[in-house]
């Protein structure tokens, strides 16, 4: 998956804001400041900006909690300078998102405007179609600022046939004098950025005691300078015995709305190898899973790598394109070469799923779902569907059937919309096989199903531009259609189990051929008749945010 937006020629350094000194990690504000729930006091709120007051009062500061008490002295020494390579691709991200942070920070000098610029990294709501935060601001570019703001999808599609450069995902378009569009890579355009962060890894290389990680953060430091991750990828794949883990450089591709540029972001991580080891055997299920998928063989000839790793962690940090989305869980890489060859890696973050479950799902669950089922919504049911929809992203259908091209140019700015779709569908396929197989009581899967229903609701407040808010609108009215729920007149859904899992099935169905087709009309048609928010669930929605339920947390350690 590749994200992030291009900067203007006056570009403020990269990634996204996150700075945390010593260990500690506000990741959505890049100033020393943390909010408390309301992110205001009483007098505050009833004297200071009111309507800043309501966007703050969105967000739910939490603690990061992580136990570092098991890291060595040599550890604790590369921490610091992982943080340092961590926060470049922040100010990266910024670039690319934004433009010059520096000036919009100037430009809008209230401190509790500044606040609210650093949840979203510029001044557009990430959690409402990106429309301006504020009165008479200026629409975002498609683009973000990966692309000249005048760009056209038209225009970059006729110069991308020319110079497919210009589509590559490390790379920033900008015009020529003579105003044509013209790619500049990555490791050029943020030249400074990529030496300083390759000089941190190699670093901190020096201090690894695990050859595996050390290797690893030899390798991603020459992909900075080059932007070929591809061997760093590999490398990461055959890590197995590593503590610390870090994710580093320009991997998604959510923040370009025009579906081709990578967003620089990173995690930096710590491994649970008690949970880990619990999760190990599922790893060994997938190549089964993907021959009993519900769709014609021509659909299910990829195989995952059978190397596949499934690992649950904390997170220590999250900067740029991480910090934007929070995260909770990974799966990467997105090379579907890598994949293929080596399978891929599915981490769960449980320190922050554990903050999500408990702020926002459980009280989501409180107010939209029946009572006779309420008791089905479990944090470890959510762990679980978490888990299930990253190991989901490796089965399916890697390339175009016919041609085996890639699904992601064929789908274009659809591809991660239709790809999350797939996940969250294909992660309850996996949950109704488990039970299948492993004699699960059948309350056990009605508990990933109320949970997963119930976690439709908070995906869908992410706003219309979040790849994972489409795919679970188009799931809501697809499941309504296939009669898998009630809802009562107060407003509370009961789910029909039987239902969920023949409907479940027909999407996944759906899903897959759209990609193994690469049908990119056939997607635009699905969402025109899906992914649009009814009477019904705009009242639901409406309770949810008139309730104070928090849309997303701001993240602090100790």
């Amino acid at each position: 998956m590749w994200d992030d937006s291009l900067l203007t020629k006056n570009y403020f350094p990269c990634f996204k804001p996150i700075k945390k000194i010593s260990l500690s990690i506000c990741f959505v504000f890049i100033f020393a400041l943390s909010i408390s729930a309301t992110g205001l006091t009483a007098k505050q709120s009833q004297n200071t900006h009111p309507d800043i007051n309501k966007q703050l009062a969105k967000f739910v500061t939490v603690k990061l909690k992580v136990d570092l008490s098991s890291l060595s002295k040599n550890q604790l020494r590369m921490l610091s300078l992982l943080e340092d390579a961590a926060m470049i691709m922040d100010d990266i991200f910024w670039q690319q998102a934004y433009g010059n942070k520096a000036d919009l920070f100037n430009r809008w000098s209230d401190k509790q405007k500044q606040q609210l610029l650093a949840i979203h990294y510029g001044p557009w709501d990430r959690y409402d179609g990106n429309t301006p935060l504020f009165a008479k601001g200026e629409a975002k570019p498609p683009g973000a600022n990966f692309y000249p703001h005048d760009i056209k999808k038209e225009e970059l599609e006729v110069f991308g046939k020319k110079n497919p450069a210009l589509n590559d995902p490390y790379t920033m378009v900008r015009r020529t004098g003579n105003g044509e569009l013209t790619p500049i890579p990555y490791h050029k355009f943020f030249a400074k950025e990529h030496r300083l962060a390759a000089e941190k890894l190699r670093k901190a290389a020096w201090l690894a005691e695990d050859p595996g990680f050390k290797r690893y953060l030899l390798l991603r430091a020459d992909a900075l300078l080059d932007d070929d991750y591809q061997a760093s990828d590999f490398a990461w794949m055959a890590m197995k015995n590593n503590t610390l883990d870090l994710i580093i450089g320009p991997i998604e591709i959510y923040e370009d709305g025009l579906g081709y540029k990578a967003a620089h972001e990173a995690f930096l991580l710590l491994k649970d190898r008690a949970w880990s080891n619990k999760l190990a055997t599922y790893t060994k299920m997938l190549p089964s899973w993907q021959r009993e998928l519900p769709v014609p063989l021509a659909y299910k000839q990829d195989s995952p790598g059978a190397d596949s790793d499934l690992g649950v962690y904390d997170v220590i940090l999250y900067s740029g394109d991480a910090a934007a989305t929070r995260a909770i869980a990974v799966h990467l890489p997105n090379d579907p070469h890598v994949q293929l060859k080596a399978g891929s890696r599915r981490l769960q973050l449980k320190n922050a799923m554990d903050a999500k479950f408990n702020h926002i799902v459980k009280p989501i669950a409180n107010m939209v779902i029946h009572p006779s089922q309420r008791s089905h919504v479990a944090m470890q049911a959510f762990f679980d569907n978490t888990m299930y929809h990253e190991i989901a992203h490796g089965l399916g259908v890697k390339k175009l059937v016919a041609s085996k091209k890639s699904v992601e140019a064929a789908l274009k700015e659809n591809s991660w919309m239709v790809e999350e779709g797939k996940a969250d569908a294909l992660g309850l396929f996996i949950a109704a096989k488990l039970q299948q197989t492993q004699g699960w009581p059948k309350e056990k899967l009605l508990d990933l199903y109320v949970t997963s229903f119930t976690s439709i609701f908070r995906s869908i407040r992410f706003g219309a531009t979040s790849s994972h808010a489409r795919a679970n609108l188009i799931r809501f009215n697809y499941l309504k259609e296939k009669n898998v729920f009630s809802r009562s007149v107060k407003g509370e859904y009961r789910i029909d189990p039987q239902r969920m899992e023949s409907a479940t099935s027909l999407l996944i169905a759906t899903i897959l051929k759209f990609q193994g087709d690469g049908d990119y009309n056939g997607v635009v048609e699905f969402e025109k008749k899906y992914g649009t928010i009814g009477p019904q669930l705009s009242e639901d929605l409406q309770r949810l945010q008139s309730a104070d339920i928090p849309l997303d947390l701001v993240f602090e350690k100790n």
